[in-house]
């Protein structure tokens, strides 16, 4: 296909109304820093639709790998752009279905330029009898069938040039990136957290990750390797992120020592909750996420996540709370973190793990639990052995910088808030 063009349809921005531009904006951002490197003419906007022109040798296969990994995009094609003349369309639709194998075929054409000569059916009508005719001349037993064909060729009038293509592709769907305002996301390295990341992202959030990690710092000893794995893969939805790493067997060991065996996992989770609170603010985040699936393990029974919030002051959103394990492990292999959470890496929740864990706790259970524990202090603890590293995805690739302290003297205030 000589001079092919990337026309992409947006999800659900038709629903915004006046901020609709604002939307739209940061689709076209977020398209023109996916094909950074990439030879790209121009993004225009020829009615509802974005249209990407390319420059001479520009790798268009991996343009459109790119492009799928957009939110907003309900769906896009590899078209050819061709003038708005129906003699120009016919033989733009004949080039484009020649080779395809197919029984039967339909044309589909819309009309957001309504001044173009020919109504919408008519233009189906005209190209469908023309492309009838070059099959059965080349002796090909093929039919027209308007409900559910083998091909459609789909046909667009556009304010700028007529767009013809056959192949129309789905969308990763979702609200353009970062529109829905900054959350802070607490990553296990496990299946679920980087799942329930991926649906915000697909609402438009944009994320700082937070990781809590014991010792070890070999693959399959400690889980930082993994989280900053994940974090790679999922930067390219957002374009930015921040992965802030927490060592947590010291403060793991502090509870051990002062609480109640079977209260364990529920008050190392409070303690990441305050923990998360702290770097959320300075990162001017407004809510946590995290991966809880209810009653999945015992940690996550109704009351004990009621119990576990009590200690929190900042909302915290659980996406995947009522999602089935099976269906978090296929969007998983999805958008490529299952591999990387299969990884051997050692999990600091399970350390210590009490014999009987606790299925139904209250929040002033909790509290009695946690009374003996210097919680300011295990804060700041937390904050002073924080790093924090930082991803930019550019050019069709994810750069980090080295990890750097996290702590400062001024972030004092912040462990007690």
């Amino acid at each position: 296909m000589s001079n092919p063009v990337i026309v992409v349809h947006y999800h659900e921005l038709w629903l915004k109304g006046g901020n609709r531009r604002f939307f739209l904006g940061k689709l076209f951002t977020a398209l023109r820093l996916a094909l950074q490197g990439i030879p790209v003419e121009r993004i225009e906007q020829p009615g509802d639709r974005f249209l990407i022109r390319f420059g001479e040798g520009a790798p268009v296969e991996e343009a459109v790998q790119r492009v799928k990994r957009v939110f907003g995009i309900a769906y896009y094609a590899l078209a050819r752009p061709v003038e708005r003349s129906m003699e120009a369309i016919c033989t733009a639709a004949w080039d484009e279905i020649r080779g395809e194998r197919f029984s039967t075929f339909a044309v589909r054409a819309t009309r957001s330029d309504k001044s173009f000569p020919r109504s919408s059916m008519q233009i189906e009508s005209e190209v469908g009898r023309f492309l009838l005719e070059k099959l059965r001349a080349e002796g090909r037993d093929v039919r027209v069938k308007l409900n559910v064909p083998d091909l459609t060729c789909r046909i667009e009038i556009t304010p700028g040039p007529a767009l013809v293509y056959a192949k129309k592709l789905p969308g990763a769907g979702g609200l353009s990136p970062n529109t829905a305002g900054r959350m802070a996301c607490l990553l296990s390295g496990g299946f679920d957290s980087s799942v329930a990341a991926y649906h915000m992202m697909k609402r438009g959030a944009n994320l700082t990750f937070i990781h809590f990690y014991g010792t070890g710092s070999r693959p399959g000893e400690s889980s930082v390797h993994v989280a900053n794995r994940l974090v790679r893969q999922l930067t390219p939805y957002q374009n930015r992120s921040r992965l802030y790493r927490v060592p947590f067997e010291v403060i793991q060991r502090e509870i051990v020592r002062f609480a109640p065996e079977d209260y364990r996992i529920l008050l190392y989770r409070r303690m990441m909750l305050r923990i998360s609170e702290a770097i959320a603010r300075r990162d001017r985040s407004l809510a946590l996420v995290t991966g809880d699936s209810l009653a999945q393990v015992a940690s996550q029974t109704l009351r004990n996540l009621v119990a576990v919030d009590a200690a929190a002051t900042m909302p915290v959103f659980r996406p995947l709370i009522g999602t089935d394990k099976n269906d978090i492990l296929a969007t998983a292999k999805e958008i490529g973190t299952y591999e990387i959470s299969s990884e051997p890496f050692h999990d600091c929740c399970p350390v210590f793990m009490p014999r009987n864990p606790a299925l139904h706790a209250t929040p002033a259970e909790l509290n009695e639990g946690e009374s003996k524990l210097d919680i300011t202090g295990l804060i700041t603890m937390g904050l002073k052995g924080a790093t924090i590293e930082k991803f930019k995805y550019a050019g069709g690739i994810v750069e980090a910088t080295e990890p750097k302290s996290f702590f400062r003297p001024d972030n004092q205030q912040i462990a007690v808030a």
